[in-house]
């Protein structure tokens, strides 16, 4: 084992890390909006870690180079749909969980008709409380 081998295992162990991290996010955090928020963060880092190990294993190729691509690829595009995911739903809507309210059991718990009002969405900004 060489020193490139070494750090390629690096790379690739804090990468899975990051992956885990956000894996246990998406279990463990309250509402849509912090959900995204640790899937945008840590899984764009975690895989272009992976990524990034496999480049230094792989070592100058062909196949290094089409790696790289696809780091610029991820880190350009995960953050992008995140944004728009959240936005979508911001803008439908949906509601972020603020400290001291209850967390909700169910993520389409503010979507259900409860006969209190006109069935209608709320507009950006407007308080749904």
């Amino acid at each position: 084992m060489n020193g490139f081998d070494g750090l390629a295992l690096v790379l690739v162990a804090a990468g899975a890390f990051f992956l885990l991290v956000g894996s246990i996010g998406v279990v463990r955090l309250p509402d849509f909006y912090t959900r995204i928020h640790a899937v945008g963060k840590s899984d764009t880092l975690g895989l272009v870690l992976v990524i990034l190990g496999i480049v230094v294993h792989e070592g100058l190729s062909l196949t290094g180079v089409k790696l790289v691509a696809v780091v610029v690829f991820v880190a350009l595009t995960n953050p992008v749909g995140s944004h728009a995911l959240i936005r979508s739903a911001y803008v439908s809507g949906l509601r972020p969980w603020f400290k001291g309210e209850p967390v909700p059991e169910d993520p389409t718990a503010d979507h259900h008709d409860d006969g209190d009002d006109d069935g209608a969405v709320a507009e950006p900004g407007e308080d749904r409380r």
